[in-house]
């Protein structure tokens, strides 16, 4: 008996496990946040964004950018030394906002 419930619990869990998670939305104050994180993808040092670039400085044009996905990895891989982030992703479409919102103060 014991084991069937042991059983039952542990293939719950699976089943719980294996649905999304629901993120919040993508949004301006993420992405701000995010610019502000020294762990951005899985950075390796206490570097962040902002370091950089205080308060976005130079960046108000490069939301305009078609290649601001890739300039934002960049960004990632090298000063950071963390991993890319997927273009799909919150993060990723967060970060994007935020820069994008730089050039419209």
């Amino acid at each position: 008996m014991r084991k069937s419930i042991v059983f039952f619990a542990a293939s719950c869990a699976v089943v719980f496990m294996s649905f999304p998670v629901f993120a919040e939305d993508a949004s301006v104050e993420l992405g701000k946040k995010l610019f502000n994180d020294s762990g951005l993808g899985a950075s390796k040092n206490s570097t962040s964004c902002n370091v950089c670039h205080p308060n976005g400085e130079g960046l108000q044009n490069a939301g305009k950018n078609p290649q601001l996905t890739k300039m934002i990895n960049k960004c990632i891989v090298g000063p950071l030394q963390g991993e890319k982030l997927n273009e799909q992703t919150v993060a990723m479409q967060s970060l994007k906002m935020y820069i994008e919102s730089l050039g419209k103060k």
